[in-house]
């Protein structure tokens, strides 16, 4: 009878930790999503293509890849201090 409550109470624990990792897991995918909206928040008329292609670039995650992303949208007349501050938000999610 002690077994019903213990297996239940284990299996409830179980679930509970499976559900944080699937609710964690589109958070790892969501960076590039965070650099573009953060650019396009803080600078409407920065094109939207560049914005895209320049925040796919941190997805690698290699510190070349944070630079690359940065001088893209740096050609692209994104503002120093937006570009920055937006591809640092993709590398660090």
């Amino acid at each position: 009878m002690r077994l019903v409550p213990r297996l239940t109470a284990a299996l409830s624990g179980l679930v509970l930790a499976l559900g944080g990792v699937v609710a964690l897991a589109p958070a790892a995918h969501a960076s590039p999503q965070a650099c573009y909206y953060a650019v396009l928040e803080q600078h409407p008329d920065a094109d939207r293509e560049v914005a895209e292609r320049a925040c796919l670039m941190v997805e690698e995650g290699a510190p070349e890849s944070l630079h690359a992303c940065y001088f893209e949208l740096r050609e692209g007349s994104v503002p120093a201090q937006i570009a920055y501050a937006a591809c640092r938000r993709a590398a660090e999610e």
